[in-house]
């Protein structure tokens, strides 16, 4: 296969996962976002790479955004929001990081390709973007990207969907998002 063709395969494979998810996905996760005090984020990887990645659009938004792990996020509590990460269902830090959310009061936002895993039987709210993960990349009718390569490039194009349907229901300009941007870089 040719690089135009792989490439070609490719963002054929994304947006077939996007036209699934979309729009009934991003309508989910906008209510416990915008109803929610503050918003605590997290993820492992690469997943957790696009976890950053919608942590910074929500701060864009002029929304009270933090990443877990972070030496200025502050203490969760009932109100709060944490979203969390789990591709293929389960990983052990982001299953402790719920348990001690919904121990503090807080509900739980589940982005996932496997909602019959662990995580999102235990979440609030489950966002199901059924991609390939590392779970099931052996199979030889899978996707033409390495290991979980399809479920983190889905993850980045609906997150940024995701803040264009939230620009576009709060009423946010381009402008407004582009003065929370830091002046530090």
């Amino acid at each position: 296969m040719t690089l135009s063709e792989l490439g070609s395969r490719a963002t054929a494979e994304v947006a077939a996962v996007l036209g699934q998810a979309l729009p009934d996905q991003a309508e989910a996760m906008s209510a416990p976002i915008l109803n929610a005090r503050r918003i605590a984020l997290y993820g492992v990887g690469r997943e957790g790479l696009m976890i950053k990645a919608l942590a910074m659009r929500l701060f864009h938004m002029g929304l009270d955004a933090h990443m877990v792990g972070d030496m200025t996020t502050p203490r969760i509590a009932t109100g709060d929001l944490l979203i969390v990460s789990a591709g293929p269902g389960s990983f052990s830090t982001v299953a402790g990081l719920v348990e001690e959310a919904r121990s503090a009061g807080a509900k739980v936002l589940c982005v996932t390709a496997e909602p019959g895993g662990a995580v999102p039987r235990s979440a609030d709210y489950v966002v199901h973007l059924p991609a390939q993960t590392m779970a099931n990349d052996r199979d030889v009718s899978g996707s033409v990207l390495p290991m979980g390569s399809l479920f983190e490039a889905v993850m980045f194009m609906f997150f940024e969907i995701l803040i264009l349907h939230l620009r576009a229901v709060t009423g946010m300009s381009a402008d407004d998002m582009r003065a929370n941007h830091t002046n530090m870089e």
